[in-house]
């Protein structure tokens, strides 16, 4: 494995998971699948010494550098990282909150095209994950499978002959697997509706979380739709228990837009032109706001409503943006007023035919 990974270079470009490609992605961000795996060795996190967490990240370490397919992955320990750093790696959504404010030793293995990582150390011992823009659950389960294969045959899992794969919550249990599908329902929200689809999906055992997972705040219209429970299902089930979910989400949401537009198309083509005004003209701004008008900014692109502005842009604008990337861009650290200002500059410069380099930034 390669040891260096110069996050600065990867600031300037969309990672995966905003990547914008992929079938339904007007409005399927991304599809992701997880696996929680331990090692057979040591205790459950929660259980291990400092000694112990040194131990299964030697040993993680070591065993995927032996592996041929993985001379391209880059490895960061990420308890060496500052944490504009770790906060970066959240924002491209390649590690956790949770591994980010942990403490001891942990790390992740990156994959150079960002289309799956491995962290160590997190509430698993290891928690690998797919990510494929577009809807593309099948895509993302069989290279996950494959991955996970060749993890096995280096590393001994915890498992139960009868559960299954072991892991720290018991919900997780027997397959380890979590579907995950990231959506943006912007009409859904304008049209009030979205809480009753939530609670429709809860009768169902699927859950909704916000940007960054469990406990994370629901932004930019932005919502992830997962399995809720694993034991007692199969694999396959379980994906298609989230396959059979988001179609159904899709309609819902191209219905509201489609209301929208029939309801008064004057009205949100100027909701939406006003969102960019904004975006374009602001002297300081927050990450919050910025979110919120990008929302409407890319529906409007969506519907055609605006055209001044591509897609790719909209998209890669969502996560330049973020408070860490921000920073990375702006090759130093930044109070929260200045990040503001800085933000307001940087959207100028790319949605109202500014400099290619806002001032600051270069």
């Amino acid at each position: 494995m390669q040891q260096q990974l110069k996050l600065d270079e990867l600031a300037s470009r969309c990672g995966e998971w905003l990547r914008g490609t992929g079938p339904e992605s007007d409005i399927v961000i991304s599809s992701r699948i997880r696996l929680a795996r331990n090692l057979g060795d040591f205790p459950f996190i929660r259980r291990c010494s400092q000694d112990d967490r040194h131990a299964i990240e030697r040993t993680a370490r070591n065993r995927m550098e032996k592996l041929d397919q993985w001379s391209t992955v880059h490895y960061l320990n990420v308890s060496q990282l500052s944490e504009v750093d770790r906060q970066f790696l959240v924002e491209r959504q390649l590690i956790s909150r949770e591994l980010a404010d942990a403490e001891g030793s942990r790390a992740v293995a990156i994959d150079p095209n960002e289309q799956f990582s491995v962290m160590i150390n997190e509430e698993d011992h290891l928690r690998l994950q797919v990510m494929h823009s577009g809807l593309a659950l099948e895509n993302a389960w069989q290279q996950i499978s494959e991955l996970d294969d060749m993890l096995e045959g280096a590393i001994t899992y915890a498992v139960h002959p009868q559960y299954g794969y072991l892991t720290a919550c018991p919900t997780n249990v027997g397959t380890g697997l979590r579907v995950s599908v990231m959506l943006h329902l912007p009409a859904l929200v304008i049209t009030r509706q979205i809480e009753k689809v939530f609670r429709s999906l809860q009768k169902i055992s699927v859950t909704v979380r916000g940007l960054y997972g469990e406990g994370s705040q629901f932004t930019g219209d932005f919502y992830q739709v997962s399995n809720q429970i694993t034991l007692g299902r199969t694999e396959q089930e379980l994906i298609q228990q989230v396959s059979e979910v988001v179609p159904l989400l899709i309609d819902y949401e191209r219905r509201a837009r489609r209301f929208l537009i029939d309801q008064n198309e004057q009205d949100l083509h100027d909701d939406v032109s006003r969102a960019l005004g904004i975006l374009c003209t602001a002297k300081k701004i927050s990450s919050e706001e910025t979110m919120h008008y990008l929302s409407k900014v890319r529906m409007g692109v969506n519907l055609g409503l605006i055209e001044s502005v591509p897609m790719k842009k909209i998209n890669e604008l969502f996560i330049q943006t973020q408070p860490a990337h921000l920073q990375k861009l702006h090759g130093r650290l930044l109070a929260s007023s200045d990040r503001n200002v800085q933000r307001a500059c940087f959207l100028q410069s790319h949605l109202a035919g500014g400099r290619d380099t806002p001032p600051g930034l270069n």
